[in-house]
């Protein structure tokens, strides 16, 4: 590995490896998957929206949203609602109790990753998460696909 970008991918491959790793364990059945903790992410941030927005916001065929869609409405996570814009496509919303897992699930991640970097300097970690913002949005400016940030 020579070039800095070739130790980079692999590190985020690992990455993506250790990411359900660093989440605090938990006694619970109820953990949520990582592609329901993303949508559920998204819809939180961007409010109510269709499976045609989720599909040009994942870059994701409809028909894999459907699936992903339908299993977290059967888990109560998700419900469809008429378009409060007075459109004709239904919208999927979350619900008070997909608000409450996705807050646990975020909590239990922030635990671990607190523990990670517990030896870390308070300057380290701020770095890291710059670090991160910008490796984010700059693919997401590549892709034309941003992630709306709270």
């Amino acid at each position: 590995m020579d070039r800095p970008t070739e130790q980079i991918e692999y590190e985020t491959m690992l990455l993506g490896r250790h990411s359900h790793l660093v989440a605090e364990p938990v006694e619970r059945d109820d953990r949520l998957e990582r592609s329901g903790y993303i949508l559920l992410s998204r819809v939180r941030v961007d409010g109510p929206m269709t499976i045609r927005q989720l599909s040009d916001a994942f870059g994701l065929d409809p028909s894999t949203l459907n699936r992903q869609t339908s299993a977290l409405m059967r888990a109560g996570l998700l419900e469809r609602i008429p378009d409060p814009d007075g459109g004709i496509a239904r919208k999927f919303r979350i619900t008070a109790v997909g608000e409450r897992r996705l807050d646990e699930h975020r909590d239990d991640i922030i635990t671990g990753l607190d523990k990670v970097m517990a030896g870390w300097s308070g300057d380290d970690i701020a770095a890291f998460a710059g670090f991160l913002r910008r490796f984010n949005t700059d693919i997401e400016h590549l892709t034309g696909r941003p992630w709306p940030r709270p």
